[in-house]
């Protein structure tokens, strides 16, 4: 009996925790549907407060589509600046949380903690002087201009996450490589990286978004159409004399999508990361 009530009491409990997490579910989708909404209506229908409409249309996304000829390269853009952007950045910080961790390196400690305050200094204070510096390196319109500051950027967060798994590698692994003849290029591709995998994932994911919607330093960067990044381009449709919000949405949505999809791909793998790093503290 005693059995049969706790196991009750725990049916109960999984029960409530299920509906709890479906109502927190359907708060978060509301505006994402929202905004799918808007980017179907017509002008007519495009300020009614109603989630639902029946006057929708696809016109939004083709002329969002018309209007930017570009948009090919603009992906493109996006896409090699993310993806040149995170592998760096995750070679970097793997590479500086091995040394701190395994190397007898002088002043590793001053160095370690200096990467850890730019976690505190925000990216529009950096905007105007990172822009300057790229104008006098000729950098403007060029992918360097974004792609630099980006891996400066995202390795205080990556090296914060990789040094809590780094923990967590036993020295043993390495100490019975370098017995069978591993130098040190081995042992960190062979040894360091794949015992680093889970949170290789969560930085990778992690820096991979964060570079495909930045957009302030982007706008300041980039100023030819063929070399802007997605972002840049939905900046046209909002304004005090030309405000199109239907086609707004239209592109927001444009730029979602490829976001989406590649989550949908990689969550497996970033829950596992988070997890991984939760437990190893």
């Amino acid at each position: 009996m005693a059995d049969t009530k706790k196991n009750g009491q725990l049916g109960h409990k999984n029960v409530s925790w299920g509906v709890f997490l479906v109502i927190m579910a359907v708060i978060a989708i509301i505006p994402l549907f929202y905004a799918l909404s808007l980017s179907f209506r017509t002008q007519n229908s495009i300020y009614a407060p109603n989630l639902f409409v029946t006057d929708l249309t696809v016109g939004n996304y083709v002329k969002a589509i018309s209007d930017n000829p570009t948009i090919v390269n603009n992906f493109i853009s996006s896409l090699v600046i993310s993806v040149v952007s995170t592998a760096a950045t995750v070679l970097c910080a793997s590479m500086a949380v091995y040394g701190f961790s395994r190397k007898n390196v002088y002043g590793k400690v001053l160095m370690y903690n200096l990467i850890l305050c730019t976690l505190m200094v925000p990216i529009s204070a950096l905007v105007i002087p990172i822009t300057q510096l790229n104008s006098k390196m000729g950098l403007l319109d060029n992918y360097f201009g974004l792609i630099f500051p980006y891996i400066a950027l995202n390795i205080p967060y990556a090296v914060t996450i990789l040094q809590g798994f780094m923990k967590g590698v036993p020295k043993e692994l390495e100490e019975a490589a370098c017995l069978d003849g591993c130098n040190i290029v081995q042992l960190y591709s062979r040894i360091i990286m794949p015992m680093l995998k889970p949170g290789v994932v969560v930085v990778a994911i992690w820096t991979f978004l964060t570079c495909w919607n930045e957009f302030f330093l982007a706008l300041c960067t980039m100023t030819k159409a063929t070399t802007k990044t997605l972002p840049l381009i939905a900046q046209q449709y909002k304004g005090v004399y030309n405000s199109q919000p239907g086609i707004l949405f239209a592109i927001l949505i444009i730029i979602t999508i490829p976001m989406i999809i590649f989550y949908a791909i990689v969550q497996k793998q970033f829950v596992k990361g988070m997890t991984a790093g939760a437990v190893k503290g």
